[in-house]
């Protein structure tokens, strides 16, 4: 594979724009190194022991640096790896958990200003 691969992982309030393209393992988030930018370094590329055969450049936005780095890691890194590797890879991406999505969004309730604040109760 000779071109790069954009993908994208979306949720509630951040978003990480992913280009994974053939390289010797450089990975750059924001202009920082990876080990700099996220936490802990559990990579959909090392579990896969593809550390030293990609080059990965990120734009992340929205949200903090846990959901920020959840988002890379979980859903962009992991859905492009998906789309490259064999089938027996796959399934070791779903099984780690890579490709999971966090499904917390807004708590919506109708009839009030916000999801919890109401107006002002009279007596009478």
């Amino acid at each position: 594979m000779e071109k790069t691969l954009n993908t994208t992982s979306v949720g509630r309030v951040r978003i990480a724009n992913v280009n994974l393209k053939p390289g010797n393992g450089n990975i750059i988030i924001n202009g920082l190194s990876f080990d700099r930018y996220v936490q802990y370094n559990q990579s959909p590329l090392s579990l896969l022991e593809l550390e030293k055969s990609y080059d990965v450049v990120i734009q992340s936005m929205g949200g903090g640096l846990s959901g920020q780095s959840e988002a890379i890691k979980k859903l962009g890194i992991a859905r492009g790896l998906y789309k490259i590797v064999e089938t027996s890879s796959q399934r070791k991406l779903k099984s780690a958990g890579f490709l999971t999505r966090n499904s917390a969004c807004k708590e919506r309730r109708y009839g009030l200003k916000k999801a919890r604040k109401a107006s002002q109760f009279s007596k009478r």
